[in-house]
Order: C-alpha cells, then sequence, then structure tokens
C-alpha cells in the first residue's frame, strides 16, 4: 500500500500569494508554560510553493526530527528571525504579553520584510510590520508557522541544554525548564536560579517551592 500523500500546509499561503502577497511568513513560539527561561519566537518566510518534506508542527515530532530540519528550513527559507523575551520581561509583562513581544521581535528581523504574517493563536501581536491573520493550531495548518515552530523550539532547547551546564540540578537538558518532578525537586533543593519565572505559580508546585519562590509561607 504507498504511503497516504503529505498533508498540504500551503493552503493558507496559497490564499495569500494568489492577492499578490509573495512574502508570507509565519511565525510561533515556544515555552510558554515553563517555569524557567525564556519564551522564544521563530519567524518564517519561503518561496511560494515550498513544502519541506517532515515539517510539521513542532510537539508532534522528536528532538532528532527537529535538529534535522532546522538545516532544511533555514537553507530553503527566504527569511529566518528569531525573537526573545529573558524571564525578567516574563515577569514583567506577564507570558501572554511577553509571547507576543517574542513575536513581534522575530518578526522584526525578517529581511526581507514580509508582506503578511500568519500568527500561531487567537491573536495577533501588537504592531505588525504588515497585515497578519491569526490561526488557532496554526503550526498544524501552514507550513511557514510549523517551520517557525520547528526553529522556535530547537533554539529554545539548545538554550535551556546551555543553562543545564551552569544549573546542573534542575534537570533542564530533559525537561527544558518545563514542570516536571525533577525541576520541581531541584527547586525544593536548590532554591530558585536567575533563570526562574519569579511570577509563576503553577498550582502543581509544592508549597515549599512556592515560598521559595514567591516569599510564601
Amino acid at each position: 500500500m504507498p504511503p497516504p500523500p503529505a498533508l498540504d500546509l500551503l493552503a493558507l499561503e496559497r490564499q495569500h500569494w494568489q492577492r499578490g502577497c509573495r512574502l508570507v511568513a509565519g511565525v510561533d513560539e515556544a515555552g510558554r508554560g515553563c517555569l524557567a527561561g525564556p519564551v522564544v519566537a521563530a519567524a518564517a518566510i519561503f518561496p511560494p510553493e515550498v513544502q519541506l518534506p517532515g515539517v510539521a508542527d513542532s510537539k508532534k515530532l522528536k528532538p532528532a526530527q527537529r535538529e534535522a530540519l532546522v538545516g532544511e528550513i533555514e537553507a530553503a527559507a527566504l527569511a529566518t528571525g528569531i525573537g526573545i523575551c529573558s524571564p525578567e520581561e516574563i515577569d514583567r509583562l506577564n507570558i501572554l504579553w511577553a509571547s507576543m513581544e517574542a513575536m513581534r521581535r522575530a518578526v522584526a528581523h525578517l529581511t526581507p520584510a514580509p508582506d503578511f504574517v500568519l500568527v500561531d493563536g487567537n491573536r495577533v501581536f501588537p504592531g505588525p510590520p504588515c497585515p497578519a491573520e491569526a490561526l488557532v493550531k496554526g503550526d498544524a495548518r501552514s507550513h511557514a508557522i510549523a517551520a517557525a515552530s520547528i526553529l522556535a523550539k530547537t533554539t529554545r532547547d539548545q538554550l535551556m541544554r546551555d543553562l543545564h551546564e551552569a544549573f546542573p540540578h534542575y534537570g533542564w537538558s530533559r525537561n527544558m525548564g518545563y514542570p516536571t518532578a525533577a525541576h520541581y525537586a531541584g527547586l525544593e533543593s536548590h532554591g530558585p536560579t536567575p533563570h526562574h519565572r519569579q511570577s509563576f505559580r503553577l498550582s502543581r508546585t509544592p508549597k515549599a517551592v512556592q515560598g521559595q519562590l514567591f516569599g510564601r509561607d
């Protein structure tokens, strides 16, 4: 039996190409639900009708698959951009608006600039440089967004692996800063680092850790 045909992830981009928007960017972020580390966004523009085999929502790919696709994405794309908001910015802006700002920065780094931006999620970041549209589950519907999701995830994962070398007690090389038992155990034993988001208070966080993170008993 032959394999199923590849899912057409260009339908949404194609609508905008046919309307004269030749440079359609996709943008997505990674790291919203983490206890530690930055939120990272990526943006990508591809030539019309370019769809790379294997590009899909980054959450559905294994780490090795994502890593293998990065070089292909960067080689095929007309432009890519990365935007980062630090834990301090997340605490100041809150995670929603820090994610929006990271996406704005990613798109601002695109050269050439896009004619249209497809944004993963249910809202467009403030101040886009051109018309933009929010797409719920966009990383499963748009090739450009899916590629951006891969770039954002791999970039952030490498940042967390690098931070793990200096802060090895939290398991960041494996959990990438997300709330896991190993991460909580590290917080209980060693307290928070400068890379922890002081404003985060997840319901699963043990009370002892909440006291360390937020100054409450």
